[in-house]
């Protein structure tokens, strides 16, 4: 007779996109990660919005709802918790998760930088719960395959690196005024939103950056404050970067130790609507990857005879995590499961559940710091080291333990 599954009770907090995602991965545990044991009881949600609780109990299918984040922390029924609030709370309420003993799945950027994240670091740490961050850009199959051939030598020693996260989002001048441009808001533009993910996904394949040189710009230098604010029309400045670049190296503990990489985001560029692409160069050969291929990945490993260039692998069970989502190779996994993928490995790593290890409050630290030292860099013009952080789950150059 089958063992009956552990009942997790989760609490979402805020219901926008992110919450919406975060309650159907966890709806979707028991069956795509059986080995896991658990069934995910949507138990309590909070949002000031009234017809966003209402959505939460009617549709998501949350027991309750509450208007104030802390009667989810308070709940005693809720077991984890996901925070998917604006990012201008999300250390407020990363470091009251902690303080209330609660393992907590929270959304990038973690801090409005890398202070501010360290303070949820801090209390991660001394509350000794488990973390998981929103870099799901980390979680394809073909970028788990990349690092795969990465970290066991296929593409030989590392040279160099180049990452590209371009996204329309902001291209338009006449779009208001909002939140995300400002400091007091948002903190760093385009660095938090576009770049933080890129700088993980290259720790997550190729180690720790180890000291960063970078260039930032503001392109749409102003807005109209929207309807319904005191100043409504008039132009306001935006106070953060819309475009920014840096070239990298990467540290000696990183596989890709003594290489070189460049980094661009953009979140005004006109055309590209979520350009995501990495691309690894090694002297036996190279892979590159994007996002709006997100089943592909092109991989070379030949330098001579006819079939020398790359080669477009289609996702398929060799690559990790695919054949839990779909049947057999051209058959495509969609955004939504790599959420899904984020919510097993932050509930195998409360759980211990087996699984390989996903991002943590360390990771988005080490983030964090790459792009704070980018901006000091484009004041300064000069280059800035980024040491380490302990516990981070890059790719190291040692055998890995984590």
């Amino acid at each position: 007779m089958q063992t009956p599954n552990k009942t997790l009770g989760v609490g979402l907090i805020s219901v926008g996109w992110m919450g919406k995602m975060h309650s159907r991965a966890y709806r979707s545990i028991a069956q795509l990660y059986p080995e896991l044991g658990v069934d995910c009881r949507l138990v309590h949600a909070a949002d000031p919005s009234g017809p966003a609780r209402d959505f939460a109990t009617d549709v998501l299918g949350y027991e309750r709802a509450s208007e104030d984040y802390r009667a989810v922390l308070e709940d005693p029924e809720v077991d984890v918790v996901s925070i998917c609030s604006p990012n201008f709370l999300h250390a407020e309420v990363g470091i009251a998760a902690a303080q209330a003993g609660k393992p907590f799945w929270i959304e990038k950027p973690v801090g409005r930088g890398v202070d501010e994240t360290r303070s949820v670091e801090t209390a991660a740490t001394a509350a000794g719960v488990a973390t998981a961050i929103g870099f799901n850009y980390r979680c394809p199959p073909a970028i788990q395959y990349a690092r795969q051939l990465i970290t066991d030598g296929s593409l030989g020693r590392i040279t160099n690196v180049r990452g590209r996260y371009f996204g329309g989002f902001s291209s338009n001048p006449d779009d208001p005024m909002a939140w995300r441009f400002t400091r007091k808001w948002s903190g760093n533009g385009v660095l938090g939103d576009l770049m933080g993910h890129l700088v993980d996904q290259i720790h997550y394949l190729v180690g720790p950056v180890g000291s960063v040189t970078g260039t930032t710009g503001t392109y749409i230098t102003h807005r109209r404050a929207p309807s319904g604010s005191p100043n409504a029309g008039e132009l306001v400045e935006v106070e953060n970067e819309d475009y920014a670049n840096m070239l990298v190296r990467f540290d000696d503990s990183a596989v890709a130790a003594g290489a070189l990489g460049s980094l661009e985001a953009s979140r005004i560029a006109a055309g590209p609507r979520c350009e995501y692409t990495v691309e690894v160069f090694g002297t036996e050969g190279s892979l590159r990857w994007s996002f709006e291929r997100m089943n592909e990945l092109e991989l070379a490993l030949t330098r001579v005879g006819p079939n020398v260039g790359y080669t477009n692998l289609f996702a398929n069970g060799a690559f990790p995590d695919f054949n839990r989502f779909q049947p057999g190779t051209g058959t495509a996994m969609g955004y939504d499961d790599l959420k899904t993928i984020e919510a097993a490995r932050f509930l195998s790593s409360h759980l211990d559940g087996g699984l390989p290890a996903g991002s943590n409050i360390h990771d988005a630290v080490a983030s964090a710091q790459v792009l704070s030292a980018a901006e000091a860099s484009a004041q300064s013009g000069t280059w800035v080291d980024t040491p380490p952080i302990d516990g981070t789950t890059a790719n190291l150059r040692v055998a890995e333990t984590r």
